[in-house]
């Protein structure tokens, strides 16, 4: 099957019977990477978000934002044509992505020991909530509840605030980012031995992956770490701050960072301050330097702190929304922002791709993503079974 977006992974199928999020994005991580991903939609609404706003001229933005790139076949799998059709696609795939519940592959009669059976080189890719082993594996979950239940929501808001949801769906992203590393890894290993395997990947599972500072203070201290706003748990300055027309953010990693940020705010006493003389000291007297530093920042504007940060060489940043994100110079430049041609809907501008890899090009614009079973009459063409 021929490959239109060439890159590290051209020449690899991917059948996808993923849907929503999880599983589209790391269908969307392969697609990038040159992979050619054949959507499988059940018929007659196919995936999910495609019913998902917002729209652009009835088209979901979600859906577009998620499937550029994919081609599309409705087969009903309860169908024996269909899933005649669905076995010559697997017959010829190097991958199959899904993200049901547990046991709902099998019910269709495509579990992890048919297949390996009939395709011993087809690597499965299995995206879901708790994983395919446990007490709540058949247990359905969203991104809210993989937040909830994986620690993520105790850690996220302000200082003795309610619980935080993360403002994107970090509980689907992780699992689908894993998903793509554990089919680029189950490629690997094929090529060496020829034979595939069940990469399995939990929504839940992800986010404990995800701890690292605070699950490493809780096994230190056994204090439960809970929500600290902008500031980091152990680093001092490392947060944001107010300036007289808005916040930024400064990160001070390091006693000699520490010693250039009194000098560019013209506080060198706060560098010879006891309380201050070290990362503990700060971190254990965070509110007292916070207000010392706010003192002297609220005095002038943002972009003045940050023009003078900068040349000093302090990790700061504003605090930018999505419109300015998108208008970002560097992102521009790093091609971050990519359009979506081909669409019914025009031009839609996307996130682009952060893996950029010597020897392979980085495109401004990317495919469209597909109508529902837009691309029927050609893999059928491919497959033998037109007419």
């Amino acid at each position: 099957m021929e490959q239109e977006l060439p890159g590290p992974l051209s020449g690899t199928t991917v059948v996808d019977l993923t849907r929503v999020l999880a599983g589209p994005y790391c269908t969307l991580l392969l697609a990038e990477l040159g992979a050619r991903v054949i959507k499988v939609e059940r018929p007659p609404g196919g995936d999910d978000a495609r019913s998902i706003g917002p729209f652009l001229d009835g088209s979901s933005a979600y859906f577009l934002s998620l499937n550029r790139g994919k081609e599309s076949i409705a087969l009903d799998l309860r169908s024996a044509e269909d899933r005649g059709i669905f076995e010559a696609l697997l017959a010829r795939a190097d991958v199959l992505a899904e993200n049901f519940r547990p046991g709902v592959l099998e019910r269709l009669g495509y579990g992890w020991e048919h297949l390996r059976r009939r395709h011993p080189s087809l690597i499965l890719a299995s995206t879901s909530g708790f994983g395919q082993t446990g007490p709540r594996a058949a247990r359905p979950a969203y991104d809210l509840v993989a937040q909830a239940m994986g620690g993520l929501m105790s850690l996220t808001g302000p200082p003795g605030g309610p619980p935080a949801r993360v403002g994107t769906s970090i509980g689907d992203l992780a699992a689908g980012l894993f998903t793509a590393l554990g089919v680029v890894a189950a490629l690997c290993e094929r090529h060496r031995t020829g034979q595939g395997c069940q990469v399995d990947v939990a929504m839940l599972d992800c986010q404990v992956a995800l701890l690292e500072n605070a699950m490493a203070r809780f096994g230190a201290t056994g204090e439960v770490p809970g929500p600290l706003g902008t500031r980091h748990p152990s680093i001092a300055p490392f947060q944001a701050f107010r300036a007289a027309d808005g916040e930024l953010v400064i990160a001070a990693g390091n006693d000699a960072l520490f010693q250039k940020l009194c000098q560019v705010l013209g506080r060198s006493e706060l560098a010879d301050d006891p309380r201050f003389s070290s990362n503990s000291e700060r971190t254990r007297h965070v509110a007292e330097l916070a207000a010392a530093l706010e003192e002297t920042l609220g005095q002038a504007e943002v972009a003045h702190w940050l023009g003078r940060l900068e040349a000093a060489g302090i990790p700061s940043g504003p605090i930018q929304d999505i419109a300015q994100v998108m208008r970002d110079p560097q992102l521009r430049e790093r091609n971050m922002v990519v359009q979506m041609v081909g669409s019914p809907a025009g031009p839609v501008a996307m996130p682009g791709n952060p893996i950029k890899l010597s020897g392979h090009l980085d495109p401004s614009t990317r495919p469209a993503a597909p109508e529902l079973d837009a691309d029927r009459g050609r893999i059928l063409e491919e497959l033998g079974l037109s007419g």
